[in-house]
């Protein structure tokens, strides 16, 4: 199987980009144990506070539906809803090549 990434926006309501990407950091614990998961990264948008982005990459697509089906998964996306402006926007992606893969 390939190497698959994923790229997330977050909106975050009106002002609460801040809140928003510290409710988030609870994930890190998270997948700092998850042996597929190579790279979760949390990002805010230079231009927009209230924007956050989550670069995830994973070996393998198996290691990918692990991370979305862990337990701790469920509750972590409700904790955000308080402080979400939006549905978050998912883009599937399949690295083809560069530094750091």
């Amino acid at each position: 199987m390939s190497t698959i990434a994923l790229l997330a926006k977050l909106p975050a309501a009106e002002g609460k980009g801040g809140e928003l990407a510290e409710a988030f950091k609870a994930a890190f614990e998270h997948v700092n144990k998850e042996a597929g998961t190579r790279m979760y990264v949390l990002h805010v948008d230079a231009a927009n506070a209230d924007v956050l982005w989550v670069y995830e990459l994973y070996e393998n697509q198996d290691a990918a539906n692990a991370h979305m089906g862990a337990d701790w998964f469920g509750p972590f996306s409700m904790s955000l809803a308080p402080f979400m402006g939006g549905r978050p926007e998912l883009m599937f992606l399949t690295p083809l090549g560069g530094k750091g893969l």
